[in-house]
């Protein structure tokens, strides 16, 4: 810790030190060793970037290496996270993202921007661009078949408890309209290739169709994103009436438990394993020839160990099927195992991880009439 008066520096490693300093203001990080000497939060090095991005709002220091003065300090005394937290997060919304560090760099810093630069959450009732109920827009859509992002009108409203797309900006009728209640989106930035990519699936005769947009504004395709989350939640309010906030908030918009390559065979279990990309999402296990699909070629459903659902390491011996990667996975279900192999331990290990999460859940009424249906269908 560099300078300032021996007084001086033993308050800061005091303030440093308060509890509730130990996370990062903005991402929840553990051990933040930077700070502002302008706003008096503790952040960690990522945050830190992005504070100095807005140097009108926020000068950052290492609390290790910079000097501090003693009106800095005593700055840094007066406030800390929790006082800031008390006047830049006052009146968030209960439906509004609040990134963490494992999230992508566009929702941190426009939830660092939103928060200290345009003080969207500081007074009541303030008018946010994502929570009247309405946005039209322009998104750029990954064509289905040729892979070309072109412009696309896009209309949500929670009135009509839906969002539709409009392949031209005239047209009267949209090319799709999809009802709030089966909408998931996700950023999606290095599988779609642009810092500020959206994926946003749904439900269509119950299999997942994906849809990846961007915008070149960074605060643009957040507000499209919490918008989505706004309008889910009241039409979810509408449709439990007696559940809590928090029951709700938990039902909106997730990221997925897991993505990436694995091999598979098929059920006889004697072809020869294919590389394909998947997804796992709650209880459906999707696979995909490439991870910019718009469908998924077949999907699994992962029930509860009460009910004959487990993942097993490695696979069955005598197993017939050439693979090339050699970490196995077996998924056991009442019907049928499924076999999959990853490229590496590490791989192997984060799916077993992955399954067992959702494999120790109970299910809800809702996902045994899924399983049903995955029954039904095969």
């Amino acid at each position: 810790m560099a300078g300032g008066s021996e007084r001086s520096m033993k308050t800061l490693k005091e303030v440093w030190r308060r509890a509730e300093n130990s996370l990062c203001a903005d991402c929840g990080k553990p051990d933040p060793d930077w700070a502002s000497s302008t706003l008096g939060v503790f952040i960690c090095l990522s945050c830190s970037g992005i504070h100095r991005n807005i140097p009108s709002i926020s000068k950052v220091k290492s609390l290790k290496m910079d000097h501090w003065d003693d009106a800095q300090v005593q700055f840094l005394a007066k406030h800390g996270n929790a006082v800031a937290k008390a006047t830049y997060e006052a009146h968030i919304p209960i439906y509004y993202y609040q990134p963490t560090y494992n999230d992508c760099q566009v929702l941190r810093e426009q939830w660092i921007r939103a928060k200290y630069e345009r003080k969207e959450f500081t007074e009541p009732g303030k008018q946010l661009p994502y929570s009247d109920g309405v946005k039209e827009g322009i998104l750029w859509k990954r064509g289905r078949d040729n892979g070309q992002f072109l412009p696309r009108k896009f209309l949500l409203s929670e009135r009509e408890g839906c969002l539709k797309y409009f392949t031209k900006q005239d047209a009267k009728e949209p090319k799709i309209s999809v009802k709030i209640d089966v909408i998931n989106a996700t950023f999606q930035p290095v599988k779609i290739g642009n810092p500020n990519g959206l994926q946003i699936t749904y439900l269509k005769d119950n299999k997942t169709r994906n849809i990846f947009v961007y915008h070149e504004s960074g605060k643009e395709v957040v507000n499209w994103f919490n918008a989505i989350r706004s309008v889910q939640f009241h039409y979810l309010k509408v449709a439990f009436p007696i559940a809590s906030d928090n029951e709700i908030k938990n039902r909106l918009t997730r990221n997925f438990l897991k993505e990436g390559y694995m091999e598979k065979t098929g059920p006889k279990q004697r072809e020869a394993f294919k590389k394909r990309w998947f997804t796992l999402d709650h209880r459906r296990l999707m696979y995909f020839k490439d991870p910019l699909d718009a469908f998924a070629k077949g999907e699994v459903f992962v029930g509860s160990k009460e009910n004959g659902y487990s993942v097993q390491k490695g696979l069955p011996s005598g197993t017939q099927g050439n693979f090339s990667w050699h970490y196995g996975l077996t998924i056991v279900t009442p019907d049928r195992e499924y076999l999959f192999t990853c490229e590496t331990e590490t791989d192997q290990l984060d799916w077993i991880a992955a399954f067992t999460s959702i494999i120790n859940q109970a299910m809800t009424p809702q996902e045994y009439a899924i399983e049903a249906y995955f029954k039904f269908k095969s």
